[in-house]
């Protein structure tokens, strides 16, 4: 029950967003007005604050990157091999069924169920998460592109690097190493704007389903049981078998990996049937994340 209770404003927010935008009372202008601000201002200062008092040691641990990359890509290869081979063409599924909204709602759903102290864990996987998954779809992009597409875009991927997310995180983990201390009327007014962050980045996810719409296919099921089932399963027994990692940084990982699939991914479609079973992939694994997510949580709790 504390579990649900934890979830029920998370996905609250989302369901009113989704209302919000599919009744239009929020014009799709201030939508995208408060995306823009939710994910250059609200969040990085969420990710600064968040890391400039973590505990530094608890995030540099090799076997958080291990336990939870290692399953991803393994996923990313093993869809991506089945769908081109079923499309006979290569596709971006396997970046579908890989790549969590960890942002959105990993960083709400950690930080509400188990506490900002845990956020560290989370922090240490945000760092890499896209570098690591977008570089490898632009890698099978490249390979299997023909002609003058083939080639791989190294500004694209070193554009991760000014993602203001990430920018944040380390910003963040500088302040912490140095061990400055921000004046306490600028802290408050961190903390404040660090406060709009959660609220404001479900709203926006909720706005932004309500432009898709569900297209029902046999791929779209397989890359949704992939990413809110195989992924968390995978993460899970790699926790469990590799020896020396904390049971709480497992909780975290277990929890990222079992997040839906991320809105960025439409930013890597490769062709009209990609966009409309991924787009309905980010739909539906968000929508059934709010029955696997408590699920997991029981179990790894």
């Amino acid at each position: 029950m504390v579990v649900i209770n934890a979830l029920i404003p998370v996905f609250g927010l989302i369901l009113l967003g989704y209302l919000l935008g599919w009744r239009r009372w929020v014009p799709t202008q201030a939508g995208d007005s408060l995306s823009s601000v939710t994910f250059k201002l609200f969040m990085p200062v969420l990710l600064f604050s968040g890391l400039a008092k973590a505990d530094l040691g608890q995030a540099m641990s090799p076997l958080l990157v291990l336990v939870y990359f290692v399953p991803a890509l393994t996923v990313f290869v093993g869809i991506n091999l089945l769908m081109h081979r079923r499309a006979g063409r290569p596709t971006s599924m396997g970046l579908a069924a890989s790549f969590s909204n960890n942002v959105l709602v990993g960083i709400p759903v950690v930080t509400l169920v188990l506490g900002q102290e845990f956020l560290v864990y989370l922090f240490a996987i945000l760092v890499f998460h896209s570098l690591v998954l977008f570089t490898a779809q632009s890698l099978y992009a490249a390979f299997w592109a023909e002609g003058d597409r083939k080639a791989f875009d190294l500004r694209a991927v070193l554009r991760n690097f000014a993602n203001p997310l990430i920018i944040g995180l380390l910003l963040g983990a500088l302040l912490n190493m140095s061990g400055l201390q921000v004046p306490a009327p600028l802290w408050r007014a961190v903390e404040w704007l660090a406060a709009a962050a959660l609220p404001c980045a479900l709203l926006v996810l909720g706005l932004s389903l309500s432009h898709y719409r569900l297209h029902m296919s046999l791929s779209m099921g397989v890359l949704t049981l992939s990413k809110l089932v195989l992924l968390p399963v995978l993460v899970l027994l790699g926790g469990l078998l590799i020896p020396g990692l904390d049971p709480q940084a497992r909780t975290v990982l277990v929890i990222m990996a079992a997040c839906p699939t991320g809105v960025n991914v439409l930013a890597f479609y490769m062709g009209p049937e990609d966009n409309r079973i991924i787009s309905s992939v980010v739909f539906l694994s968000t929508l059934l994340s709010a029955i696997t997510l408590p699920l997991w949580l029981l179990l790894v709790g």
